[in-house]
């Protein structure tokens, strides 16, 4: 990585993928660039199993939305890690950052964060999927009435429509996220993989198309050493002990 403004670290099989960009610059084609190559290494990372996106805050900073063309697909490259990934949102999440956020699979926000898109303002349309994201998330009648008026919500809006998991004083939000994506490493790591696929993937498809789908995943699962584990650890009363293969 070039840019230093993009940072990775794995400990206890959790990738940390941060930001951490200055007030007074934007987002550019360097950072943007580390950041798809950290998603590249995580995604092959075998001792990976769980994924925290944190510092998205500081895609905030800036008065206007990155250009189109500076841009590589952030969100598309969070989209494509197959691991589950978590975002933190320790401050507010505006624009990119947020469209960086609907990419991942669990928000847990501050208490005192604000969320909101205001690419109308400054006469553009988002690049990063909120056309596309933001209504599958919250419903397509929320998505509009947000876009479209460019209004801000508190933290406390984002978790009752859904487009945050949790909120929680802003001091208690990296252990609670450091809680779930613990809770998630520990458990099976291929399965958990072949689930988030099953519903990901299935939400295109029509529900014959998605059941097809989840049964032939279960039927992958069948011949992995994880499952044999679970099944062991369940006969025998013990926890489990999963290896990711």
């Amino acid at each position: 990585m070039s840019s230093g403004s993009v940072g990775l670290s794995v400990s206890d099989h959790v990738a940390t993928l941060s930001f951490s960009i200055a007030s007074d610059r934007e987002l550019d084609e360097h950072v943007a660039a580390d950041f798809r190559e950290a998603t590249i290494s995580i995604s092959e990372d075998d001792a990976v199993r769980v994924v925290v996106v944190a510092g998205l805050s500081d895609l905030s900073h800036t008065e206007t939305p990155t250009p189109v063309r500076t841009l590589i697909k952030l969100a598309d490259c969070v989209a494509g890690i197959p691991k589950p990934v978590i975002a933190t949102i320790g401050g507010d999440a505006m624009n990119q950052a947020l469209e960086l956020a609907l990419a991942c699979d669990i928000r847990v926000a501050s208490e005192a964060s604000r969320f909101g898109f205001t690419y109308l303002t400054h006469g553009q349309l988002p690049s990063n999927g909120a056309t596309q994201r933001l209504p599958r998330i919250i419903g397509q009648p929320r998505a509009l009435e947000m876009l479209l008026t460019s209004r801000v919500l508190h933290a406390s809006e984002a978790v009752r429509i859904g487009l945050v998991h949790e909120a929680h004083p802003e001091r208690q939000v990296d252990e609670r996220v450091r809680q779930l994506a613990k809770i998630i490493a520990e458990l099976a790591p291929v399965a958990a993989q072949y689930l988030k696929e099953a519903i990901l993937k299935g939400s295109d498809m029509t529900l014959e198309q998605g059941m097809r789908l989840e049964a032939d995943l279960s039927i992958l699962l069948q011949g992995t050493s994880d499952r044999a584990e679970g099944l062991m650890a369940f006969e025998k009363k013990r926890e489990p002990g999963f290896t990711g293969n």
